[in-house]
């Protein structure tokens, strides 16, 4: 094996069994790990191995990528945050690198250039979205604010992790303000080097909503766990249903704005349209559009808290203690805690810490569904302690508004004006009419 090393193509011979593979660096003596051709690594033990045959070796070859623009293709912008979909196989470690370059990108997506010219490319930063806060979110909305006022770029697709990719679009939804062109974050749950790869078909269906007349700030991926089509859905409406299926992501109480295929699109829903003046007219035309501004106030400390059953009250204390500004309760039922029937009431301690001056708002945990304390006597009972009741809103966006609403230091010194703006429908985080 002196001449077999990490990235080579072996087999490895078991007594009865024979496994094919890239050999992949193992940290653990005594253990061989390989990636098989399905994308799953495996390890074995030295010592039931009976021959590691090496089939093929490791090529590393730079293939150089030139950067091509069509004149009669529209331009559009990208932003690259990191995930998935922005990461490349290492073949000695058996995990993922990011791509670090335009270039290393557009090798491994050239489905994207078919429609449009990729005019410019910004990487604020390379974070798996776990890492990120609101200080990247603002990162992000800067790059994007710079970029969509670009009177030549009609449209932009930023590449996001998928774990916490809706609070991500939660937040670019409320810091630009009079949006005044797409601006499409989309994702892949299975890397590049996997057969089963979503990656590109959410970029092919992203560069065509990036270029739609639908002037929101959304999120576009599979729809289904078929390589057909993707949905393009509002970016305070979705959230993430599943830890590695490619349809993972799904509209909550409203419907997704469109069906994109990879040659067309079909609306489904309403939408803020884009600035007539940005779209197929000539510079001097788009540049005297509408603009988007960035309204990035943002206060961090609030939190989401998910009410259980024996749930101690004086968990209410360490927030007020820490001189957090707000919490989102997600309440079970139609908006209900331990009142005081419960051996462990919430009711004297919410009107307690609201009386102090922490905003307290409610989200259902049910996910799907509208909040309606006034139903039973005990959600009548806690409503009166001053919760903000917020409707269908969904968790993840409700804190994320709170601390953007809480941010306004002219709103925050008013509960009144609080409750008025966490209910006010800025972009599509509340319906009327819920949809199944």
């Amino acid at each position: 094996m002196t001449n077999i090393k990490p990235g080579d193509y072996v087999e490895i011979h078991l007594m009865k069994q024979i496994y094919e593979g890239v050999l992949l660096e193992s940290s653990e003596a005594g253990i061989v790990l390989l990636k098989l051709d399905s994308g799953y690594n495996i390890g074995f033990n030295k010592k039931d191995i009976v021959e590691i045959k090496l089939i093929k070796k490791e090529i590393l070859k730079e293939e150089k990528f030139e950067l091509k623009k069509d004149q009669a293709k529209p331009n559009i912008a990208m932003i690259i945050t990191g995930g998935t979909i922005a990461a490349r196989l290492n073949s000695k470690k058996g995990g993922v690198d990011w791509l670090d370059t335009p270039e290393s990108l557009f090798k491994f997506y050239p489905g994207i250039f078919e429609k449009v010219n990729v005019v410019k490319l910004e990487i604020p930063f390379m974070k798996a979205s776990e890492d990120m806060d609101f200080k990247d979110w603002q990162k992000i909305a800067r790059t994007a604010e710079k970029l969509l006022n670009d009177k030549n770029i009609q449209g932009l697709i930023i590449t996001h992790g998928t774990d916490f990719l809706h609070y991500t679009s939660s937040a670019l939804s409320f810091f630009l303000r009079d949006l005044n062109k797409p601006v499409v974050l989309t994702y892949s749950q299975r890397s590049i080097d996997r057969a089963s790869s979503d990656a590109n078909l959410n970029l092919q269906c992203s560069t065509l909503a990036a270029i739609s007349n639908i002037a929101e700030v959304m999120l576009v991926g599979h729809a289904s766990s078929n390589d057909d089509y993707c949905y393009a859905m509002p970016g305070t409406k979705v959230r993430k249903f599943h830890t590695s299926k490619r349809d993972a992501f799904k509209v909550v109480n409203s419907k997704p704005f469109a069906k994109i295929f990879p040659e067309k699109i079909e609306i489904i829903s309403d939408f803020n349209v884009r600035n007539s003046r940005c779209l197929g007219a000539s510079p001097k035309l788009r540049s005297s559009g509408r603009k988007t501004k960035l309204d990035l106030k943002f206060e961090e400390k609030v939190a989401l808290v998910k009410i259980y059953p024996g749930q101690e009250p004086e968990i209410l204390d360490y927030y007020f203690k820490k001189e957090y500004k707000g919490i989102v309760l997600e309440m079970s039922g139609l908006g209900h805690a331990p009142t005081k029937r419960a051996r462990k009431s919430w009711t004297k301690k919410l009107k307690e810490v609201q009386d102090k001056g922490l905003i307290v708002c409610g989200t259902a945990q049910t996910i799907y569904g509208r909040l309606e304390p006034l139903v039973y006597s005990n959600g009548r009972e806690l409503m009166k302690t001053g919760i903000i009741y917020l409707e269908d809103m969904l968790s993840e966006t409700a804190l994320v508004k709170l601390g953007w609403v809480l941010g306004h230091e002219e709103w925050a010194k008013d509960k009144k004006i609080v409750k008025e703006k966490m209910l006010e429908n800025f972009s599509h985080e509340l319906n009327d009419r819920l949809e199944d």
